[in-house]
C-alpha cells in the first residue's frame, strides 16, 4: 500500500493541469486496480449513480472521483488517495487563478501604457479589444465609441446581433449583464464614451470575468478620454511625439505646400510610403513598449538616411510616409532602397533596461510614386500607398515603384 501512495504521489507531482491529473490518476487506477472507467467532476453535486468519492477543499466538496466498479482495496486505498488528489487539484486550481490575476494585471498595464505613446483612436481601439480578447474566453467582445452622438462599431469590423445594437442605442449606464451578453459602459469624467459589449458563446460571464471586465472598462475609458484630450492638443502641434516626424495632420499641409511647389516650379516630387513588416507580431510577442522601441529606432534610421530637406512623417500607427521634393522616380527608388537596407541591417534594442540586453531586426515594406501635374493632392499618397501594398503582396522587405 505505501508503494502504491509514493508512486501516485509521483505521479501527481509530475502533473501540471487539471488534463494531466485525470490522465495520470486513471493510468494509476487502472493499472493497479483494474479500475479501466474513471473519471474526475469537478462539481459541487453529483448526478450520476457509479460509484464515486467526494474531492474536498477545506472541508468543502469541490467534485468527485468515478468509478465504474470498485473493490475493498480500491475504497481503502482511496482514504489516503483522496486526499493527495484532492490537494493537486487545489493547488492546480490556485496557480490557474494567480496567472490570470497575472494576466489581467499585464492587460490593465498594457491598456495603461498605449496612451503614452498612441493618441489615435483607430490605431487604440483595436489593441485593446486584442487584450481583452485575449483575457475573456468564450466571449465574443465588441467595442463601441460614441461618436456625433452615434455609436460606431470600431472593433472588430462587424456584428450581426442587433439585439446589441438595440440595447447600446437605449444607453445604459449602468452594467448590464443578462443570458447571452454583456454591456459595459465607457464612462470618463461623468461622460459616455460608449461600451464594451460580450457575447456569449459558450456560458455566460461569471462573476469573476463581470468584476475583470469592471476594472478594464473603467481603465479603457480612462484611456480613450485621455486620448481625445491629447488628441485636441496635438491638432495645434506639428510633431508625432513618438519618432519626432511631422504628425499626419502637418504633413498633410506640407503636401500641399510641396505640390504647390512643384508645379509652379515645374519640379520633379515623389512620395515613398512605408510600413514596418510584421508590426503586429512584435507587440503580441514582446509588448507594446518593445513596439514603441522600433517605432523608435526605424525612424531614427530613416532620418539618418534623408537630405535635410526631404520630409518625413508619422502616416499613423507603424506607417511612415516621405516627401522627396525635386526627385524623379528613379532617384527616389535608390533613396527607398537605401532606407530599406539600413533597417533591415539595424539591430533594435527592445530591453526594458541594460542588463537584460534584447535584440531584433524588423524590416520595411516600400512604395514609391512620381507625382504627375495632371494628379490631384490625394493621388500623391495614395498611389505610393498602392505601391506599398503591392510590395507587402509579392513578399515584404522590397521596393516597388507605382506603374
Amino acid at each position: 500500500m505505501l508503494e502504491k501512495i509514493k508512486k501516485l504521489s509521483r505521479l501527481l507531482n509530475e502533473s501540471y493541469s487539471e488534463k494531466s491529473v485525470v490522465a495520470s490518476v486513471g493510468e494509476f487506477f487502472d493499472e493497479n486496480f483494474g479500475a479501466k472507467e474513471f473519471n474526475v467532476i469537478l462539481k459541487e453535486d453529483y448526478a450520476g449513480e457509479k460509484p464515486h468519492f467526494p474531492l474536498y477543499k477545506h472541508n468543502k466538496i469541490i467534485g468527485y472521483i468515478e468509478f465504474s466498479n470498485t473493490s475493498p482495496e480500491l475504497e481503502k486505498f482511496l482514504d489516503t488517495a483522496i486526499y493527495l488528489i484532492s490537494l493537486k487539484i487545489q493547488n492546480i486550481v490556485l496557480s490557474e487563478k494567480m496567472q490570470k490575476s497575472i494576466d489581467f494585471q499585464n492587460a490593465m498595464k498594457n491598456i495603461a501604457k498605449i496612451i503614452e505613446t498612441q493618441y489615435e483612436l483607430n490605431y487604440i481601439i483595436p489593441l485593446m479589444g486584442e487584450m481583452i480578447d485575449k483575457f475573456i474566453q468564450n466571449h465574443l467582445i465588441y467595442i463601441f465609441i460614441k461618436v456625433n452622438n452615434k455609436y460606431k462599431l470600431m472593433w472588430p469590423s462587424a456584428c450581426s446581433d442587433s439585439k446589441v445594437f438595440d440595447i447600446i442605442n437605449a444607453e445604459p449606464l449602468k452594467r448590464v449583464t443578462t443570458e447571452d451578453t454583456g454591456v459595459f459602459p465607457l464612462i470618463s469624467e461623468n461622460k459616455l464614451l460608449g461600451y464594451i459589449v460580450t457575447k456569449n458563446l459558450d456560458t455566460k460571464l461569471n462573476l469573476k470575468e463581470i468584476e475583470y471586465l469592471d476594472e478594464l472598462t473603467h481603465q479603457s475609458a480612462t484611456t480613450i478620454n485621455r486620448a481625445n484630450v491629447y488628441a485636441e492638443i496635438l491638432k495645434h502641434a506639428t510633431l508625432d511625439a513618438l519618432t519626432g516626424f511631422y504628425n499626419r495632420r502637418q504633413l498633410e499641409e506640407r503636401i500641399k505646400q510641396e505640390i504647390a511647389s512643384s508645379k509652379r516650379q515645374k519640379t520633379p516630387l515623389c512620395a515613398i510610403m512605408t510600413d514596418i513588416d510584421f508590426f503586429k507580431n512584435v507587440n503580441d510577442t514582446y509588448g507594446h513598449a518593445a513596439g514603441d522601441n522600433v517605432l523608435k529606432a526605424v525612424s531614427k534610421v530613416m532620418r539618418s538616411q534623408l537630405r535635410e530637406y526631404d520630409i518625413a512623417g508619422r502616416y499613423g500607427g507603424e506607417e511612415f510616409a516621405i516627401l522627396l521634393p525635386f526627385t524623379k522616380a528613379a532617384e527616389a527608388q535608390m533613396v527607398a532602397e537605401r532606407l530599406r537596407h539600413a533597417v533591415e541591417n539595424k539591430a533594435v534594442n527592445i530591453s526594458k533596461n541594460d542588463s537584460d540586453k534584447k535584440e531584433i531586426h524588423v524590416t520595411v515594406s516600400l512604395g514609391v510614386y512620381e507625382f504627375k501635374h495632371t494628379d490631384s493632392e490625394e493621388d500623391l499618397l495614395k498611389n505610393a500607398d498602392k505601391a506599398l501594398y503591392k510590395a507587402k503582396e509579392t513578399g515584404r522587405n522590397r521596393v516597388v515603384i507605382y506603374e
